[in-house]
């Protein structure tokens, strides 16, 4: 059944969704719909959220994001961090009753490093080789060392899916998913839900309590708290900062929040198709004009009431991979100007696409109206989320805003986006130094090495700007009393182990 958008909701939220839940169902309310349910090929959040339940992945990460067993057991470096062994969990099957085993695993880093329409190809570019050693054992083999390995397989490109279904389905994986999660498959509406069922035959299932899981994309925040304050939700996250108060004021609900280790950018169209060869896209000037036009801090507290960070790096200031020689900007004005007459303009007309829902909305009014003190003419368009990453991929824009939730490891926030063949590289922009650092930083187990070779990396990403960042986001939740044992996790996901929705 659709939700209700706009004024009408507000009057009729409580009859949106008029059948009460069971107490073993639960109803998540989700910013975005998400893109592609194919692991190996999806980039957004929201679907990393239903993976959560939908897909396990070799490792996991705990509530402080450090790297914990799933389905695989133990593991240990060899070889001087040439190799990596690790022992498999055994008495696991996928959803449609393929065994998991050694074998299984390296169909699914074969595929992760090979299908045509692989996005996990940068992320798993230090394997050389991966080989089952034993009927529940694995070796990679790399060709060099890579310290974001772990964390690596700790998200995307760790998650199983059923070798049957990946060769029967190929790319078209998403029309009917098979993984080993807590949850499998039963529907999905785009745009209207996606419909997850418990796993009988789940290795964990003792510790699996609700019967079924329907995630409900709701990009209007107003709507979704209409719709949890009324109990047609259990469930919202990413609720806005301004409705937090609201949330905490109603006796039936509890309110969460943790912040993220991601960020909140502006990605600058560099070289992505012939939509690329324009002023902004050639001339950083521009682009550094528009980010000092910017005042990150006041963007905190107007539309996210303090609850963000302000930032201008793939991790927070708060982060000990944090530059702090090239600290948050100042907003400067006369500099924006300055930068922009040096590029040969007083004023400059730009396209700015964003995700339709509430925040992001009000976010980039925010930057339209700063930008425009310095001489911008900022065209904002609107767009349906998994439409914006589809014409962020395909180069249709000059400028996107696009967030990012964060990686344990400081590799995943960055080496993806902007090493000339990262799989998440969608301003195309290419720098061989940069190149240079950042596969030098994978392959170092040294904490201080690490850190300089980002420190440098920083430095020309500052000056050279294909992705001006923003700050840091919070994630924020609103969730029925009569669930027990939810708790934030550090990287946002929604992890149902253990939880109970007594309604």
């Amino acid at each position: 059944m659709k939700r209700l958008t706009g004024i009408s909701a507000l009057f009729l939220a409580g009859t949106v969704l008029a059948t009460p839940a069971l107490s073993a169902d639960l109803r998540i309310g989700i910013m975005d719909d998400p893109d592609i349910l194919d692991p190996a090929q999806s980039v957004t959040f929201a679907g990393r959220i239903v993976y959560t339940s939908l897909c396990d992945k070799l490792l996991d990460l705990d509530n402080k994001l450090a790297i914990v067993p799933q389905l695989a057991t133990e593991w240990a470096w060899g070889d001087n961090g040439s190799t990596l062994t690790m022992d498999l969990r055994e008495g696991v099957v996928f959803h449609d009753g393929t065994p998991f085993n050694a074998d299984a695993v390296v169909y699914n880093i074969d595929r992760n490093m090979t299908l045509p329409e692989s996005r996990r190809k940068s992320e798993l570019a230090s394997v050389a080789k991966v080989e089952a050693t034993g009927d529940y054992q694995i070796k990679f083999t790399l060709k060099r060392p890579d310290a974001s390995l772990l964390a690596q397989l700790s998200d995307r490109a760790g998650m199983m899916i059923s070798p049957a279904a990946g060769k029967e389905l190929g790319a078209n994986f998403s029309t009917k998913p098979a993984c080993s999660g807590a949850f499998k498959f039963v529907e999905r509406i785009q745009q209207d839900r996606i419909v997850l069922e418990k796993f009988d035959d789940y290795w964990n299932k003792d510790n699996i309590f609700i019967d079924k899981v329907t995630f409900l994309p709701i990009p209007d925040t107003t709507v979704r708290l209409a719709n949890l304050s009324a109990g047609d939700l259990d469930l919202a996250e990413r609720i806005s900062a301004s409705d937090a108060a609201s949330v905490k004021a109603d006796p039936n609900l509890n309110y969460g929040e943790t912040i993220g280790p991601g960020y909140m950018a502006l990605y600058a169209n560099i070289a992505n198709s012939p939509t690329a060869d324009t002023p902004f896209g050639k001339d950083k000037r521009l682009r550094q004009a528009f980010s000092l036009s910017i005042d990150r801090e006041a963007i905190n507290q107007v539309v996210f009431e303090g609850t963000a960070m302000a930032g201008n790096q793939p991790w927070s200031p708060s982060s000990p991979w944090y530059n702090k020689d090239i600290p948050v900007p100042a907003r400067d004005i006369v500099k924006a100007k300055q930068l922009m007459k040096e590029a040969g303009y007083e004023t400059f007309e730009i396209e700015l696409q964003h995700a339709n829902n509430t925040t992001q909305t009000q976010m980039m009014q925010v930057i339209q109206s700063m930008a425009a003190e310095a001489g911008f003419d900022v065209k904002l368009k609107a767009t349906e989320f998994a439409t914006l990453i589809s014409e962020q991929t395909a180069g249709n824009y000059v400028l996107s805003r696009s967030d990012w939730s964060g990686r344990s490891d400081p590799d995943g926030n960055v080496h993806q986006f902007v090493t000339c063949k990262g799989g998440i590289n969608d301003t195309k922009y290419c720098n061989p130094q940069v190149d240079t650092l950042l596969n030098e930083a994978r392959g170092s187990t040294d904490s201080a090495v690490r850190k300089a070779k980002y420190d440098a990396a920083v430095t020309i990403l500052n000056d050279e700007l294909p992705l001006i960042y923003l700050g840091h986001q919070a994630y924020l939740y609103g969730y029925s009393k009569k669930i027990t044992g939810f708790t934030p996790s550090g990287d946002g996901m929604i992890r149902l182990t253990g939880v109970k929705n007594g309604g």
